[in-house]
């Protein structure tokens, strides 16, 4: 017993939850060495979703699920650290409860999930920068109840900066924030909660929230961030620069881009952004005929409404997260 409190100190543990409508609600992940292991969910149960909740500062726990109900999935690299986890329900952390590490035979869709009472924590849907000259620098807003409302400043940091940089795509965080002068001061009200972020997170979502309405901000205290802008498309395999195999490059690396859901407002996007025209709308078997890409996927299920001036900008699975491939690779013909 002596020993196995000596680990708890020496290896504390760090837990998360990934994919929910909130960070109280996801697929549980544990930290280990710098890396983020599942969990099984052999013998998961609601107490062994309490001591989960109670290490967030979540509330009371609701369901005891199954990881595989929350997207993206994990990472086929990503381990399972706890099988058989017994928990009272009192204990304080996930890594104070009876489980086995040493040997376990679990698949990625056998990963536990849990949903938290979450009762003090605002929900948000979307985040963005806004009024910035690109999609990756300018006002930190969220999006709650179909409105808009710029986040502030009190308790942001850069970590909380590399998490939106990265939910949005945008590579490295080079700047936490800054005044916002009245040409870039947002308009709705601001969002009533301090956002606190460990930099590990996923999205801005799985942050910690302070309670509702604990802010006394004012338009002069929003959020300004700039993030790395590494974005860049390219059409390739063609006889011409505007027709060819679609590749995006993300963190200095070109990958493709797959078909699931891609239409003609999609191809209108990379057509405008390549300056080339309007887009041809060729069929599937025309499309194939540039071939297949190799490497990395680096976009799914892309969805644009046709008026956004980068692709980025539309809305896609997190990047690198797919469950396609390279003969699903998109391909797209514009007028020149």
């Amino acid at each position: 017993m002596a020993l196995l409190f000596f680990f708890i100190l020496e290896s504390p543990s760090t837990v998360r939850l990934v994919g929910g409508s909130h960070r109280c609600e996801g697929r549980v992940e544990v930290e280990q060495d710098g890396q983020w292991h599942l969990v099984c969910d052999d013998d998961w149960d609601k107490n062994d979703v309490a001591v989960v909740c109670r290490e967030l500062g979540c509330g009371a726990a609701k369901e005891a699920l199954g990881g595989i109900l929350y997207k993206p999935p994990p990472e086929k690299w990503q381990k399972f650290l706890f099988q058989n986890v017994n928990c009272s329900g009192i204990e304080d952390t996930l890594a104070h409860c009876e489980k086995d590490e040493d040997i376990i035979d679990c698949s990625l869709n056998e990963a536990a999930g849990a949903l938290c009472e979450d009762a003090d924590s605002p929900v948000f849907e979307e985040v963005r920068l806004a009024d910035g000259p690109g999609p990756c620098k300018g006002r930190v807003e969220v999006k709650y109840q179909d409105q808009w409302s710029p986040v502030c400043k009190t308790g942001w940091n850069l970590k909380a900066t590399k998490v939106v940089c990265h939910q949005l795509g945008c590579g490295r965080a080079i700047l936490a924030q800054k005044y916002c002068n009245k040409a870039t001061q947002g308009q709705g009200p601001i969002w009533p909660s301090q956002i606190s972020c460990s930099g590990k997170e996923i999205t801005l979502q799985n942050c910690t929230s302070e309670p509702w309405g604990k802010n006394n901000c004012t338009f002069d205290d929003h959020v300004w961030v700039e993030c790395e802008d590494v974005f860049d498309l390219r059409l390739v395999g063609g006889d011409m620069p505007c027709s060819g195999r679609l590749e995006v490059l993300h963190k200095g690396v070109w990958g493709s881009v797959c078909d699931d859901g891609w239409g003609k407002k999609e191809d209108e996007v990379v057509c405008k952004q390549l300056g080339c025209g309007k887009s041809l709308s060729p069929s599937f078997k025309v499309r194939k005929s540039y071939g297949p890409g190799v490497g990395r996927i680096w976009l799914d299920d892309v969805r644009c409404s046709g008026e956004e001036q980068s692709l980025e900008q539309c809305k896609h699975r997190f990047w690198g997260y797919h469950d396609c491939t390279h003969k699903e690779d998109v391909a797209v013909i514009c007028s020149e």
